[in-house]
């Protein structure tokens, strides 16, 4: 039996603790800085606990940090935690305590989320970069079209990257003086981004070469399969390759009560990203330059009987299966197969 629980609520430059002996009893309860010497300092060498946390920005390296004290760590998924951002009477301690007393009762109802490791982690820093440059570089594209109309002017269509080299030529002359820097901008902006490419590629060819099991698919290229490698961490983290649709906020959510069943949206838990990801490579899967494929023919006959939504719901579908296939290459690293069962079928 476990001698102490501790809740841990982390804050951005304080943590508020809270430790509970074996009966529930509340032995001491304080703040600590938010810093690895802070933490350290508190909870090294005082024998081994079960520390409860909020998964959150600081939760990475505090989880990482308590385990080397010898500590058991929980991250809890703050997504099923509505007892503590629904409190009426929120703070800092009362949330401490909540943790660690849900914690000490069951540890399943905090949902665990497990963290990556630091190397992998700062290899998805990179792809979280790329990203946050293409979201910048989308919203600057965007303004400068916008004021170019405006004008009653129109910028010609192209494809982003080149935006910056075709759109100068045809900027009101008003406009010159105000939109030239945003030009600019955006020239860089496609440079950096270039170079993450690069810099993905070779991630991948030199440091994760269980990317090309994943590559295989038509439609997945590095980024989708090194954000997908970087993101699950470790494929046997599931039992099932089933699990990573649920895992990813793929599949629909749920509100049964008696004979009412209604039909609700994706749950769009997990990883953002990724998520957008493979959806996007659904998208190509099933669009006009997409190769035949088992994933394709399947995706094409479920928008076809879908109605009105049949093509946005057939996408979703054919991403969270790409999902599991994608898992499934993983762990097999078998020689992908687009048309196994049509080849099957054929034979039966």
């Amino acid at each position: 039996m476990r001698k102490l629980t501790v809740g841990l609520d982390v804050g951005d430059k304080y943590s508020w603790f809270c430790l509970l002996d074996h009966d529930g009893a509340k032995i001491e309860e304080g703040r600590v800085r938010t810093t690895p010497r802070g933490i350290g300092r508190k909870f090294e060498d005082v024998g081994r606990m079960l520390v409860v946390l909020e998964v959150g920005t600081h939760s990475p390296w505090v989880s990482r940090l308590l385990e080397g004290c010898g500590h058991e760590v929980l991250v809890a998924n703050s997504r099923r935690l509505q007892m503590i951002y629904g409190n009426d009477q929120k703070t800092d301690a009362v949330d401490a305590e909540l943790l660690a007393r849900v914690g000490r009762m069951d540890p399943k109802l905090l949902y665990p989320v497990r963290h990556r490791g630091a190397g992998a982690q700062a290899d998805l820093g990179v792809i979280r970069s790329r990203d946050a440059l293409v979201q910048a570089r989308v919203q600057l594209v965007n303004h400068v079209r916008g004021s170019v109309k405006a004008f009653g002017g129109r910028l010609p269509s192209c494809s982003t990257p080149a935006f910056a080299q075709k759109a100068g030529g045809h900027i009101p002359e008003e406009l010159v003086s105000t939109l030239g820097p945003v030009l600019e901008t955006i020239a860089r902006l496609t440079s950096q981004i270039r170079a993450y490419d690069r810099k993905i590629v070779q991630m991948c060819r030199e440091r994760y070469p269980e990317t090309r099991s994943l590559s295989q698919v038509n439609g997945v290229g590095d980024l989708t399969a090194l954000c997908y490698v970087l993101t699950l961490d470790d494929p046997r983290r599931f039992h099932r390759s089933r699990s990573v649709g649920p895992y990813l906020g793929l599949t629909r959510r749920r509100r049964e009560s008696g004979e009412r069943q209604p039909q609700l949206g994706i749950s769009k838990a997990g990883d953002e990203m990724l998520r957008r990801l493979l959806v996007g490579s659904a998208h190509y899967i099933l669009g006009p330059f997409g190769s035949d494929s088992d994933l394709r023919r399947w995706g094409q006959q479920l928008a076809s009987r879908g109605g009105k939504t049949g093509k946005k719901r057939a996408v979703v579908a054919v991403a969270r299966r790409l999902a599991v296939l994608l898992h499934s290459l993983w762990l097999s690293g078998e020689v992908y197969e687009p048309l196994r069962q049509a080849r099957l079928d054929e034979a039966a």
